[in-house]
Formats: structure tokens, sequence, C-alpha cells
């Protein structure tokens, strides 16, 4: 754990109140600053003596909480006859029985700012328990800064008054925000120099210095360097990184989340009987058809999915490897990088979008999946078969995509081969035969008999006609040939050229 000053004196304060001991402990700070990670540091250094409660869920009445307490400290209590008297009973009895064993007990409450008025009074009582000379329960509450106004509140002064230490967390300062980066990668055995200077003022610009953002930004970045074959990353993969995740995605409109899911679920029953499709609905690679498909196996429901990306092994380097081997390319290892499909003329795109148009993409596609912890697992999309998407892990597995959509965020990475090698981009002031390729392109797909695109510079007629086609094709309407707008161009002029979804009854 990365201790910064304000960690050590947050860290310090709830050491000295368990110390103390008796009534309350309040450590607030703003969503994202380490308040739950700082916890967990506690809990590391408590005396052997010391019994801790951990409530994470607070969103409970009084009888619930106290019973939820009582589960955390092993205490029996009868279900049948559950009440407030009952419990704090049974409570009192194993805090005297502990407190003549010399020990200590601890509840600590997390998002206690979720904590209604009658729950906090009846936590308020439960320092009632007590000796003569000693409280034998210390509570320690933990919140966002919207707790330091709830226990400001008028009905909550008995309660307010019995908090013997309290501290707010605050964000990490610039030269904190540098030396915890660099401390997440040396502790990742990487190099702590990954991030420019600039890339790193640019972190902390936009975190503010909240450890949270500091992290998704980081991880997107690194990701973004991993995609465009960078050896560092600068303030524009920050920027980029920023863009993808501090923001909401322009695309879909907000909808109920329901409605989402049964659009899309028609869309994709209504897209795969109404577009064209390769003869026999089968993969076609530069013209040629690859081995027999496997069987249909049966669609995992979602707790087998949670389960199954817990014990799977597929990094973003072996999720690589395979969709190499869709492109028919000679991998005889079993992770690959952006820099290897480099060497056979393939780009890798990272991108983010919704399911729909990853659909609309159709390209075998590195999805980045997230578990129950939160841990990041790559599966190969491979098809779409009705409702349920086919996903190469370390086998191959058929899931519903109401399922998926759980634990897919949206990113992604394709490999996509350019009409011309080494040319990612057809954009002003481009003098070029690409240019013309890209005019002669787009009247095939306006099948328009206008005049041919005069010469090989990247004109102002051009530029418009390539928005249009971007706008029909809900594309950012930027006037640039990128790899996006070419992949969705070859699909209508030269669908053969490249690999595309499995597609089936």
């Amino acid at each position: 754990m990365f201790m910064s000053e304000r960690h050590q004196e947050g860290l310090a304060h709830l050491l000295y109140g368990i110390n103390e001991g008796g009534g309350f402990i309040a450590l607030t700070g703003e969503v994202g600053t380490g308040k739950t990670t700082l916890c967990h540091c506690l809990l590391q250094q408590l005396p052997e003596h010391v019994d801790v409660a951990l409530i994470l869920n607070p969103k409970l009445n009084a009888i619930e909480l106290l019973a939820s307490l009582c589960d955390e400290l092993g205490i029996q209590y009868q279900p049948q006859f559950l009440s407030l008297k009952h419990l704090v009973d049974v409570l009192n009895q194993y805090l005297l029985n502990a407190h003549t064993h010399n020990r200590r007990t601890v509840l600590l409450i997390d998002e206690a700012q979720n904590l209604s008025l009658e729950v906090l009074e009846q936590i308020r009582l439960l320092t009632n328990l007590e000796t003569t000379k000693t409280k034998l329960l210390q509570i320690i509450l933990v919140g966002q800064p919207e707790l330091k106004q709830l226990l400001e509140r008028q009905e909550l002064r008995q309660l307010n008054q019995r908090i013997t230490a309290r501290y707010h967390l605050q964000p990490l300062t610039y030269a904190e925000t540098q030396a915890y980066i660099r401390h997440r990668l040396s502790v990742g055995n990487g190099n702590p120099e990954l991030f420019k200077a600039s890339a790193i003022r640019k972190i902390y610009q936009l975190s503010s210095g909240i450890p949270r953002v500091i992290n998704i930004l980081c991880d997107r970045a690194l990701l973004g360097a991993y995609a465009n074959n960078r050896q560092l990353v600068d303030v524009s993969l920050v920027k980029q990184a920023a863009k993808e995740t501090l923001l909401p995605p322009a695309k879909p409109k907000t909808l109920a989340y329901s409605a989402i899911i049964f659009s899309l679920v028609a869309g994709l029953v209504f897209y795969g009987l109404n577009r064209p499709q390769p003869a026999n609905n089968k993969l076609i690679v530069a013209g040629r058809l690859p081995a027999a498909p496997t069987a249909h196996k049966p669609a995992l429901d979602k707790n087998k999915i949670v389960e199954l990306l817990s014990t799977a092994d597929v990094s973003l380097p072996q999720a690589t490897a395979k969709a190499l081997k869709i492109w028919q390319k000679p991998v005889t290892v079993l992770a690959a990088s952006c820099a290897d499909a480099a060497a056979f003329g393939l780009y890798c795109l990272f991108d983010k979008t919704d399911w729909q148009h990853l659909i609309e993409l159709d390209r075998p596609s590195i999805l980045e999946l997230t578990t129950a912890t939160g841990e990041k697992r790559f599966a190969l999309l491979k098809g779409i078969r009705k409702a349920q998407a086919i996903l190469q892990l370390d086998q191959e597995i058929t899931v519903p995509i109401a399922d998926l959509l759980t634990v897919w965020q949206g990113y992604y990475l394709v490999l996509w081969q350019p009409p011309f090698p080494n040319l990612t981009d057809i954009k002003p002031p481009l003098n070029s035969p690409a240019v013309l390729w890209l005019s002669q392109q787009l009247n095939r797909i306006d099948n328009t008999t206008a005049k041919p695109h005069q010469g090989q510079n990247f004109d102002p007629a051009l530029k418009q006609q390539l928005q249009a086609f971007q706008q029909r094709q809900h594309l950012t309407a930027d006037g640039i040939a990128g790899g996006l707008t070419l992949i969705h161009i070859e699909n209508l002029t030269d669908p053969k050229r490249s690999p595309h979804l499995v597609k089936g009854e």
C-alpha cells in the first residue's frame, strides 16, 4: 500500500481512537480517496486482543444491523424471537464476557453516510453498553463528506458529542500523485518511468489527486500505449484515456437498462436475418474457408460466467495470439503483442463502444471483461448465434448476450489491415493514390455516377462526402478515414478481405 502523508495521518487517528477506547471515531473523505483501503490497513495492524465486526452494507434497519453485528462476531441469537431487546441482550452478554477475557470489540461501518437516523440513534445507544470504568464497544464510522453533514444534524448532537477522533482524508498532492504512480509500477515489477512527467501532470490535473481516478486513467493509458505500440505514456494517451473513462459515451442515447437489453437482442435477431452473409454463414479469410466450426455448446448462465472469469487465465497477449490465429497468421506462441501483429501488416484498434456498434463492426473482437472482484479478463468474441455470444477464453464458451453485458463495460480491441501498407489514416492534406482509392470506394458505396475525384489531393468535396458516410455509419464525422471508418468501408466494398464474426441460427 502507498502510504501518503494524509493516509499516515488518517491511520494514526484511527489507531489513537481505538487505543483510547470507547465512543466513536469518524473517518470521512471524497469518493475514491482510499477510505476503505485505509480501513483494511487498520485491520491488519490491530492488536491480537481486538475483535472487529465489519459492516459493508449500511442500508439496514436497526434490527438488521444488530443481527449483522451478531453474525460478524459469531453471537448466537434466536431468530424466532428477533427484537431489539433480544439482540441487545445477547450482544451485551458477549461484550461482558469478552471484557472478562481482556478482549476489545470494534464495530467498523463503511459507507456510513447511508445510515438512517433511526439506525444511527441505535448505534449511539450501543455505546451505553459499559462497565463502571470501560465502554465495551468501540465504533468507527467511515463515509463520504455527507457523513459530516449528517452528524451535524440537531437530532444527532448526542452522537456527535461522543466522537473522540475525527479525520477527513484529502486527495493526493501532485508530488504524492507522482510518487503513487511510480510506486504502483514498481510493485507490479514494471518500469517506474513508464509515464512521462507531462503525462503525470495531466493525470493529476484530471484526477484532482483522487487515487481511484488516477488508477482508472493510468490503467486505460497503459492499455492505449499497448494498443499503439508505444514505449512510454504521453499526454495524448492520457487525454484519450480521460475521454474514454471520465466522460459518458455520446452513443447510444440514454435509455432504461431493460429497454437497452430488449432492443439489442431484438436488433441482433433482425441484423442476423437481414444482413447479407458470406457463403454458408462461415468465416471467410481472403476467400478461404477455415476448418469446420465446432459443435454448438449450451450457453452458460450468469453464475457460471462469473465463476469461469474468476478462474480463467486469459491475458490480453493471450487473446491477441488467438485473434492472430483467426487471421490465419503463423502464430506459434501463446501470447502476442500489437508489435507482433504489425509484423504481419495488422494494426490494433482499441476503443469503447456499445454492443450494437460492435456487432456492426463485424470483426472478431477482444473484449475486456471485469470479474466480480474487479480483475480484468480478456475474451475473444468469435461470433453470434441467436441471442448468444461465442467467446474464446481458455476454451470456447457460449453465453447469453444479456449476461455478457453485465461484465463488459464497452472496451474492445480489434486487429485490422489498412488498404495501403503503413497508412492508417487517409486525411487532408494527403496527396497519395490512397486519396483516389478512397474516393472510388465512397462512390461505389453511394452508387453514384458522379464525376470521379480529380487527382490525388484530399479536397473539401471529398471530406464532405466522407463525413456524410461517417454520419450514416454512426461514426465520428471528422472527415478522416481512420481505422474504424476504413473497416466500415471495407465491409461494404471488399468483405472477403478480412475475418468476420461467425453468425448462425
